[in-house]
């Protein structure tokens, strides 16, 4: 019971702020070539879906780590959909680099497109690297953040897989920092092999201490990937250790 009204209230936040979002980019586009507003409507909207269940619990620690306003790279490790909606807790202005699959998908891909969320295609590296250096380098030069899962899909085992090179290109040919993230829980929102939602349920979102853009810039890319796939490997056990 609890699981239908709570997807018939996700329905009605979706397509509320689904409107919403339309206006404002066709309002506010000439002076938020930023689109900081569609961005905090897409917040908005991930807070009033968060906040809804009064049992779930939410950790967010490292925010001390993040400088408003500054442009980072940002690296997520992937487990599921929800870690999309988890990352408005950190307060940065972010695009997502994402497949073009997610694009088709009904209100989601529209919703993307609104943010100018950057899509690229599976299956053809040299061309998705080139659109995301690219288009992320544009929004960077805006003050935008970029936000990338480097493992490049999403983990079979909640554990941190291999990293791929692309966020650390971008970040060295853009000369910004790289914001570590990690989360846990977000595979947990759901009971196992069921629809319905875990209703006692814990989500931890972490920012680890940026990369110096002095230290991206100089540093080779696969020792760079290494060095922050060994952080947030080690954060990721701090976080499972201590719930």
């Amino acid at each position: 019971m609890f699981t239908l009204l709570f997807a018939i209230y996700t329905l009605t936040i979706l397509t509320f702020f689904f409107v919403l979002s339309f206006v404002a980019l066709i309002v506010c586009y000439p002076f938020d070539k930023r689109r900081r507003v569609v961005h905090e409507l897409s917040r908005m909207l991930c807070y009033s879906w968060w906040y809804a269940p009064f049992t779930w619990r939410r950790k967010i620690e490292g925010l001390e780590n993040v400088e408003k306003g500054k442009p980072y790279v940002i690296c997520i490790n992937h487990n599921s959909m929800v870690d999309i909606i988890s990352l408005y807790f950190v307060p940065l202005n972010f695009r997502w680099v994402s497949k073009r699959e997610v694009f088709k998908m009904p209100f989601i891909g529209p919703m993307l497109w609104m943010h100018g969320d950057i899509a690229i295609q599976r299956g053809r590296p040299s061309e998705s690297m080139k659109k995301v250096i690219r288009d992320g380098k544009k929004w960077l030069d805006r003050d935008v953040s970029v936000a990338i899962f480097p493992e490049g899909t999403r983990s079979k085992n909640g554990e941190i897989q291999r990293f791929k090179g692309g966020a650390f290109v971008l970040a060295k040919e853009a000369g910004v920092d790289i914001l570590p993230v990690v989360m846990d829980g977000t595979t947990k929102i759901f009971r196992p092999k069921s629809i319905f939602f875990n209703w006692k349920h814990l989500l931890t979102v972490k920012v680890l201490p940026p990369i110096p853009a002095e230290k991206v810039v100089a540093t080779d890319t696969s020792e760079l990937a290494n060095e922050v796939h060994d952080m947030m490997t080690s954060a990721l056990a701090e976080i499972r250790k201590a719930n």
